[in-house]
């Protein structure tokens, strides 16, 4: 089907199925702009995770019927987990509590391979999530830290000071797929193969870009990659990938009876089933939804290829509306991309500030009028501090496929009451 001929995403459609856009506020409809901080959930994914509790809760590797219906639908899960960031292989997905927890477990092992002399890079357009734990991991092992720089005048990565900071001794460097303050997409492909050239081996964030756009870790050719579940329309779990040949040869830190087999040596304890169910299903919301779009049944991979193929075109024309409105308020400054000819660099995500008013007082205000927004810097810390907004961060509206135009107008009409 070419991109001419392709059906629009139905969102009134996809509206009917989050429970949580049905919410008032004051009599009128609320908006949730906070998809950025977590999004919603259709009703059936808190259905997957109410049966999976109600029917079948056991834990894993027994003979009874509870714990054999437990171990097919974790094994269907890896699966749809593989499927959803692009691997061929399920047994390179784990799961675990969420992207922090795992990106420390990684770092943990990864510092038992590094040694005094050895460079990491991180970059100053992060959340936190992705640079802490690799700092820490780099002190532990007696290795250096690089900080790559932004630009500040559209908070993009400066990749010719990022290649500046890579050298034969570096050996990871780790960068976001997408920023979750504003939006920023990175070129994450360019900056694999930059790393590789280099021998350094690449962990990628993917928390905020999974839920606009499709992950493709084998066309990017990363060695790592974390999502959330709940950043994509399902409960807090977070999402490990790894080609198969890093995680088996990594020391991982785990109990001394568990199965050194992929996926289980990164599943340490007893995972969250309930919770995994509920992303099984989030993952086969978005495959129906591109099933539909395509109108005929497809593998998974492909109908979410469908389905964020829609996504994108749809949220692009959010953005654009987005970003014609936020600009033409006096006061308002969008500290991003602002081009509208560069959409395709930028998630419609937007962090911006108030000549007067501080960001916390901006969300409380949209608040008082039933439009969910975010203020602070969101864990982003590196950039905040690099374009010197701490304390108070930004205020920040991010839209969802599940958001409408007329939602933009209510931010727009009630920004410029302020």
């Amino acid at each position: 089907m070419t991109p001419r001929s392709r059906p629009k995403l139905d969102v009134a459609a996809c509206r009917r199925e989050f429970p949580a856009l049905t919410r008032t506020v004051n009599g009128r409809p609320a908006v949730f702009l906070d998809g950025p901080g977590g999004s919603q959930v259709p009703a059936r994914v808190a259905g997957a995770v109410a049966r999976y509790l109600a029917s079948m809760n056991a834990n894993s590797g027994g003979a009874f019927a509870t714990s054999v219906e437990t171990d097919a639908m974790l094994a269907e899960a890896h699966r749809a987990a593989a499927d959803f960031v692009g691997a061929s292989d399920p047994g390179c997905v784990a799961f675990g509590a969420n992207m922090t927890t795992l990106a420390l477990s990684l770092a943990r092992a990864l510092a038992r391979t590094w040694r005094s002399g050895d460079e990491v890079v991180v970059t100053r357009l992060e959340h936190d999530a992705n640079v802490t734990p690799w700092v820490q991991a780099a002190r532990d092992a007696g290795a250096a830290v690089r900080h790559a720089a932004i630009r500040r005048t559209d908070c993009t990565l400066d990749l010719d000071d990022l290649e500046s900071k890579l050298a034969e001794q570096t050996r990871l460097v780790a960068v976001g797929c997408a920023s979750n303050a504003v939006g920023t997409i990175a070129p994450v492909g360019e900056i694999v193969e930059m790393a590789h050239a280099y021998g350094a081996e690449v962990f990628l964030d993917a928390v905020h870009l999974a839920p606009h756009a499709l992950l493709d870790v084998e066309a990017w050719g990363c060695d790592y990659l974390c999502c959330s579940a709940y950043k994509f329309f399902g409960p807090h779990v977070g999402v490990l990938y790894g080609k198969r040949e890093k995680l088996e040869g990594l020391p991982a830190y785990k109990l001394r009876p568990s199965p050194e087999d992929l996926p289980h040596r990164w599943e340490t304890g007893t995972q969250c089933h309930e919770g995994i169910a509920g992303t099984l299903e989030a993952i086969e919301y978005l495959a129906d939804l591109g099933r539909r779009i395509a109108r005929v049944p497809l593998p998974r991979r492909e109908a979410l290829r469908e389905a964020y193929a829609a996504i994108r075109e749809h949220e692009r024309g959010l953005a654009a509306r987005a970003l014609e409105v936020l600009l033409a308020i006096p006061g308002v400054e969008v500290r991003g991309i602002a081009d509208p000819d560069r959409l395709d660099e930028r998630t419609p995500t937007f962090g911006f500030t108030h000549r007067r008013l501080a960001p916390a007082e901006v969300a409380a205000r949209l608040a008082d009028e039933g439009i969910f927004v975010w203020s602070g810097n969101f864990y982003a810390l590196p950039l905040t501090e690099a374009l010197g907004i701490e304390p108070g961060g930004l205020a920040r509206a991010g839209f969802l496929h599940y958001n409408t135009l007329d939602e933009v107008e209510r931010l727009g009409e009630a920004l410029a009451r302020l």
